[in-house]
């Protein structure tokens, strides 16, 4: 068959890369899978601000590369994701590199040499030179103050790479300088989302006999638990390995203690960098690498609550299973094969159920443990479909102030705070399904004569108060609830 040669062009094919949506961590993630894939055992990130001339680098300890290796390296999909990898290669698709660094700089540097003894090889993708000759010129060496830059970074030399970008695009724009301090800020808060991302992404490198050493701005970067696997109180329900089409998955749910169980410390590392609502859910790893944190994956029924925020399941994928999980090239998606859904969806059900039953159980068990039944200020119950919020007229403060004894009005005040600093909010969380039908609705079922009984009360006190009765009926027709109901306060 005849046929045409269809080369992409160049210029086009660097602008696809940037759309590819990484975030700056992300892309900063990608580069470490490369010094994790090379054997280092030391990484570190550094962000520098200098206006437009701001830049961003990682070096790292690994067996760095031959000139022809950072040519295959700097290549783009030179290394199909159908392709063998070692046991140890976090890479995917054979772009990381270049889709991260052309998605945050126009100029990406790598310095890299096998050992103190070799040659030391520099190639430099500029890609204003890629755009202006329409060919993929990959430049030998790098600019001056580059190099300068480089030998400060590894100024012993050895074995290991150094990952430069400069004209970063979000900072490298006319007008923006070295005394620009929003843009400053905004540059140096982007390094602490980094070193964040970094615990979290490859907390399980960061622990350990043998563990990764990584840095960002010479802050060592913590390995973040999601599991608060320490945790004397911490619920592991039993793992299982499931076979998954050719492959075998490892499930291993968590049930995480009850917040008021936790220091403020503990609390704040449990919630994680996403906030106790958006860390719970599937985490799923690759070769220990973090590739979702906290997700339903989509599973039909599935969504976030506040009910299951105790709720940390991991999901361990093996690498030659990416196709079927539909791992994306910034390795932050997947997808769960139709195989494994079912068996997601059951072990999901009951890790939720149990994290619902750790909130909602804790006062009654608490009350047990102290041999006597707390006396609540509120009653939250829910009766056919419908939540009921009431004050317990039993409580012993509520009685005093009905039977309106010579210290009312102090008794009054000291009720108010009470119902101020109790409002049955985790009640009202558990028993919420996430939908509007439960909401509780104002005197629902009650007789018109009672809702005018305290609309009364209200007016009396608002003519008392000085307003006159027109007043008086036109504030009341304002106020919720009375707003919704018919009554003399809509009479003028």
């Amino acid at each position: 068959m005849s046929y045409d040669i269809a080369n992409p062009d160049p210029a086009g094919t660097i602008t696809s890369l940037r759309s590819f949506g990484y975030s700056v961590e992300a892309a900063v993630a990608d580069l470490v899978d490369n010094s994790v894939s090379a054997g280092a055992r030391r990484i570190d990130v550094y962000f520098t601000w200098a206006g437009a001339a701001s830049w961003v680098a990682v070096v790292d300890d690994g067996r760095g590369m031959t000139a022809d290796e950072l040519v295959t390296a700097m290549t783009v999909a030179a290394k199909g994701s159908y392709q063998a990898r070692a046991a140890a290669d976090l890479g995917r698709f054979g772009m990381g590199l270049k889709s991260a660094s052309f998605s945050q700089a126009a100029r990406l540097t790598v310095s890299t040499r096998t050992a103190v003894s070799a040659e030391e090889a520099v190639r430099t993708w500029d890609l204003s030179v890629v755009a202006e000759t329409s060919e993929w010129r990959l430049l030998h060496g790098t600019d001056e103050e580059t190099g300068t830059l480089l030998k400060q970074l590894r100024p012993h030399g050895g074995a290991g790479t150094t990952v430069v970008w400069r004209d970063l695009h979000r900072f490298a724009m006319d007008g923006v300088t070295a005394e620009d301090a929003r843009a400053q800020k905004q540059f140096y808060a982007e390094a602490t989302r980094v070193e964040e991302h970094l615990g979290m992404v490859f907390g399980r490198f960061l622990v350990g006999r043998n563990r990764l050493a990584m840095t960002v701005n010479a802050t060592p970067v913590k390995a973040w638990d999601p599991f608060l696997s320490g945790h004397p109180s911490v619920q592991r329900l039993p793992a299982e390995e499931l076979p998954v089409g050719n492959h075998t998955v490892r499930i291993e749910p968590f049930i995480l203690p009850h917040p008021k169980k936790l220091s403020p410390e503990q609390q704040q590392q449990a919630a994680g960098p996403g906030g106790w609502l958006d860390q719970q859910g599937f985490y799923v790893y690759r070769r220990d690498r973090l590739i979702l944190a906290g997700d339903w994956l989509g599973i039909r029924g599935f969504r976030r609550d506040e009910r299951y925020n105790l709720a940390r399941i991991i999901v361990d994928v093996p690498a030659e299973a990416d196709a079927d999980w539909a791992i994306d090239v910034r390795k932050s998606t997947a997808v769960p094969p139709v195989g494994a859904r079912r068996h997601l969806q059951r072990i999901g059900t009951a890790t939720r159920s149990r994290a619902a039953e750790v909130l909602s159980h804790r006062g009654r068990i608490a009350a047990r443990e102290h041999g006597a039944e707390f006396i609540y200020a509120w009653r939250v119950d829910k009766r056919d479909g419908t939540i009921r919020c009431r004050i317990n007229r039993d409580h012993p403060l509520v009685r005093e102030v009905l039977q309106g004894g010579p210290d009312a009005a102090v008794d009054a005040k000291a009720l108010i705070r009470l119902l101020e600093e109790t409002v049955p909010v985790a009640a009202l969380r558990i028993m919420h399904d996430g939908d509007v039908t439960d909401d509780p609705e104002p005197f629902l079922g009650a007789a018109p004569k009672e809702v005018g009984d305290v609309a009364n009360r209200i007016y009396a006190a608002f003519v008392a108060q000085g307003r006159t009765p027109r007043e008086a009926k036109e504030r009341l027709a304002l106020m919720p609830p009375f707003d919704q109901f018919d009554g003399f306060w809509q009479q003028r």
